[in-house]
């Protein structure tokens, strides 16, 4: 969604702004109602960094694959043959 805003609207509620920003809204800047520009969010990056991602996973419990496997086969059929 685009908003349109003043120049003094962009100075004196750039919390707001901000914020919206954040969650994906543009804004049409004006100065003497005439439209001046436009303010719109980046794109956030797809990828989180590896850093950030190993503290998040830090102190996670390890996985035991043959249980893993032998719980997923339990639930789903992994086999070649169509499904008639």
């Amino acid at each position: 969604m685009t908003e349109t805003i003043s120049q003094r609207e962009l100075r004196n509620e750039s919390g707001r702004i901000m914020r919206a920003l954040d969650e994906g809204e543009t804004f049409v800047i004006t100065s003497n109602s005439q439209p001046v520009g436009e303010l719109r969010p980046l794109r956030k990056p797809k990828f989180g960094r590896k850093e950030d991602l190993i503290a998040a996973l830090r102190g996670v419990a390890s996985v035991d694959f043959a249980q893993f496997r032998a719980d997923i086969d339990e639930f789903v059929d992994q086999g070649i043959d169509p499904r008639g």
